[in-house]
């Protein structure tokens, strides 16, 4: 699979964690919403999108199958935040 396009769809508050939302489009085929960007640890790091069980637990509703592609992944979607991110300071 190849990622196409990658939109940082929303950006959050500098004292949250979580710190955007991403879109991934594969191949030009298939789009994948609601990424999650968190910062912990001085770290930036990608959520998958994820369901609530009734037990409180949640799991998530897609995921990457291999270390390398999650990598992969995560590489680009942070790459991604941090260009638009850029940008839009640049605007105000």
């Amino acid at each position: 699979m190849v990622i196409t396009d990658i939109k940082i769809r929303k950006f959050f508050n500098d004292d949250s964690p979580m710190k955007a939302i991403a879109s991934v489009t594969f191949d030009d085929q298939l789009a994948l919403h609601d990424i999650k960007v968190i910062n912990a640890r001085d770290k930036l790091f990608i959520v998958m999108p994820s369901r609530k069980n009734p037990d409180g637990s949640y799991r998530d509703i897609v995921h990457p199958i291999n270390a390398p592609f999650r990598a992969e992944l995560e590489k680009k979607v942070i790459e991604a935040y941090e260009t638009q991110l850029a940008a839009e300071t640049a605007e105000v």
